[in-house]
């Protein structure tokens, strides 16, 4: 937790938090349209496509962590000495599963399209 005097020196602005958000949120959604693509065209069925789901959903928001966030935050480390998450998101479960139950929706819609397109 930042201490008032930091706060005072560095201060979050929540407007920057809610768009990193934001914007984690509306990549989840474009994200979870192409992998119910890939799910269809790979027919896979059942627990298979949700599995299938979950573990490309986590490989996004490594990558956004390890290009995007990270390099941010050793940035900010080596010129004050200390920095977190905090600063970009409300919190680190905020960063990894941040939209994946709102993209779940258009997920299911593209895979079950795309199964029947390749299946019929």
């Amino acid at each position: 937790m930042l201490t008032e005097r930091e706060l005072q020196i560095n201060p979050i602005v929540q407007e920057s938090v809610l768009h990193n958000t934001k914007t984690l949120t509306t990549l989840h959604n474009l994200t979870a349209s192409l992998f119910g693509v890939g799910a269809g065209i790979l027919g896979l069925e059942s627990y298979l496509g949700f599995v299938f789901y979950l573990i490309f959903s986590l490989i996004t928001s490594a990558l956004v962590y390890a290009f995007r966030v990270r390099p941010g935050i050793v940035k900010e480390s080596q010129a004050q000495g200390k920095s977190g998450k905090e600063r970009y998101f409300r919190s680190s479960i905020e960063l990894w599963t941040g939209g994946l139950f709102e993209g779940l929706s258009g997920f299911v819609l593209t895979w079950t399209l795309f199964y029947g397109l390749v299946r019929a």
